[in-house]
């Protein structure tokens, strides 16, 4: 549900949240790669909101569908980093979301088969309870993906970088 989403947001950046303990480590950023279509609804635009007063940056994939990213949430909430997908040669991903609301791009992947293994980008998977699930394409616990999904958390670590020499 959008809103146990919203109440993640809120609890990680240190905010209170009925029924659960406070989080005594906030978040200095919080990375949000998923979304669907529709309009940003006021219990989430409400929960970043309050991340951001508290001082977390909120960064958001904008959407796989080729489309305008204002018909998606989260990329159509204020106060995100929305970001879009390039692939490994610096252009716009087919697959990415677009338009004014995207702040900025980051290697995604070109999600095209015939590039593998430069056009993807490789990730953890792991949904075994007792052992690493091994792609059949690599023979390793990483899988070859696309995706703005795979952009934001390029942004959020970057993010992450800056916070760290901000703070020291």
């Amino acid at each position: 549900y959008t809103s146990d989403i919203a109440d993640a947001v809120t609890w990680a950046s240190g905010g209170s949240v009925a029924g659960v303990p406070d989080n005594q480590n906030p978040v200095e950023v919080i990375n949000m790669s998923l979304g669907g279509p529709g309009a940003c609804d006021a219990v989430m635009q409400s929960a970043i909101d309050g991340a951001v007063a508290r001082g977390t940056v909120v960064v958001v994939a904008a959407g796989n569908s080729g489309e305008d990213t204002a018909y998606f949430s989260p990329a159509n909430c204020a106060n995100v980093i929305n970001v879009g997908a390039s692939t490994y040669q610096g252009g716009k991903a087919y697959y990415s979301n677009y338009g004014p609301l995207v702040d900025i791009a980051a290697p995604g992947g070109s999600g095209d088969p015939n590039d593998i293994p430069n056009g993807f980008i490789l990730q953890a998977g792991n949904s075994s309870a007792t052992a690493p699930d091994l792609d059949p394409v690599t023979g390793t616990a990483y899988y070859y993906n696309a995706g703005t999904s795979m952009a934001a958390p390029h942004v959020a670590a970057t993010a992450a970088l800056v916070q760290s020499v901000v703070a020291t």
